[in-house]
């Protein structure tokens, strides 16, 4: 009997001490692991983004004004051109044609116009002395005049056939470099309409320019001669930097989205950004300098069941050694997108706050369970207030 006593009071312990183990297992299961962040000293960018593409200052579209045949192409893309260098030529032969038969024509009116002026010194001797009559005499002088017409307009037909003569030969209108060439040798090219493009010329590579498209809502930010940083995809772990030129007052709308475009200078003394290349750009619209900062999850965060206080709205949460959460109230200031200035009292530093909490089961680096309280991540929205 003493026995069997014995083994129900062992069972029980065990059962008891099972159960303890098991419910203290189950406590620890639901406490929350935080996730925390360091209140850093650092310097503060705000910046509107924006996507471009990267182009010449100055391009010079180099066409023809006579049609023919191209005989010859004398450089090609990539190469650097002087002011007159002689970039291709068009088969001369047919307006060497027209130059030799409008100078024939100038001497036909040339030699009509001799004779129209001896008829009229003839005849003008003979009407002084009134042996031809006045409407005799008119004849002879309008035949005089229109000869003299004729002439000049046979010079003049002369000189355009000259001149579409030596625009057979395309010269270098600037001094620049190569970007387009869209013909090639024995293409034929047709002036009637309106003048074909046979290169493009890029007049400085040194100075080239984003047109960067910016939405409606940011425009309000961007003024002449404000800082700009951009990337390029050539170029992943590098960061240019260029200047607001000129915020275009045409906009243009895309889905219904109005958007303006703005003129920002790029200095490209190396050569390495290339016409055409995207630009990432960012608008820096104002700065902070060595100001308190922290993550925007930290200002986003709240415990359950517990009304923050707040100055302005806003509030940080940290964990005492004790274990116990308390708000420590700040004000926000500028914020760069993943980052918001703060201050407040007794805001250090390397102080540790809380951004939110770890899934269950979770560890957090630096972080610890609340055994009394459950807590959870607030809503999304970023308290008012500011400095």
């Amino acid at each position: 009997m003493r026995k069997r006593w014995i083994t129900a009071a062992i069972a029980t312990v065990a059962a008891t001490g099972g159960g303890l183990w098991f419910y203290q297992r189950a406590e620890a299961g639901e406490a929350p692991t935080y996730r925390l962040a360091t209140v850093e000293r650092t310097d503060l960018v705000s910046t509107v983004s924006a996507t471009g593409s990267l182009v010449p200052v100055t391009t010079v579209q180099v066409g023809t004004q006579v049609s023919g045949q191209l005989s010859a192409i004398h450089v090609d893309f990539n190469d650097r051109v002087k002011k007159g260098q002689l970039l291709a030529r068009i088969d001369p032969v047919l307006q060497q044609q027209a130059v030799a038969e409008a100078q024939a024509s100038l001497d036909r009116a040339q030699a009509q116009l001799t004779l129209a002026r001896e008829e009229f010194e003839r005849n003008k001797a003979l009407f002084d002395q009134q042996i031809v009559t006045a409407a005799e005499f008119g004849v002879v002088e309008s035949n005089h005049a229109v000869a003299q017409s004729s002439l000049r307009s046979a010079q003049i037909s002369l000189d355009r056939a000259r001149q579409n003569l030596s625009y057979t030969a395309i010269y270098a209108p600037i001094d620049g470099v190569i970007v387009s060439r869209d013909v090639d040798v024995g293409q034929t090219v047709a002036a009637s309409l309106s003048a074909p493009q046979l290169f493009q010329i890029a007049q400085d590579l040194t100075e080239m320019q984003i047109l960067a498209s910016v939405d409606e809502s940011d425009i309000g930010r961007i003024a002449p001669d404000q800082r700009v940083t951009f990337t390029v995809t050539a170029y992943p772990d590098e960061t240019f930097e260029g200047t607001v030129r000129q915020v275009r007052l045409q906009s243009a709308t895309t889905e219904n989205v109005v958007n303006y475009t703005v003129v920002v200078s790029v200095r490209n003394p190396d050569g390495k950004l290339l016409p055409g290349m995207t630009a990432t750009v960012k608008f820096v619209t104002s700065s902070a300098e060595d100001v308190l900062a922290v993550p925007n999850a930290a200002l986003r965060f709240t415990p359950t069941g517990q009304a923050a206080t707040r100055t302005g709205g806003a509030a940080l949460w940290r964990r005492e050694a004790s274990g116990r959460l308390v708000s420590l109230p700040v004000r926000t200031g500028l914020g760069d997108g993943q980052r918001t200035a703060v201050e407040g009292e007794g805001l250090e530093a390397g102080m540790q706050v809380i951004v939110g909490t770890a899934p269950a089961g979770a560890a957090a680096s630096g972080a610890t369970a609340n055994p009394f309280q459950q807590q959870q991540q607030g809503g999304g929205r970023r308290p008012p207030g500011g400095f």
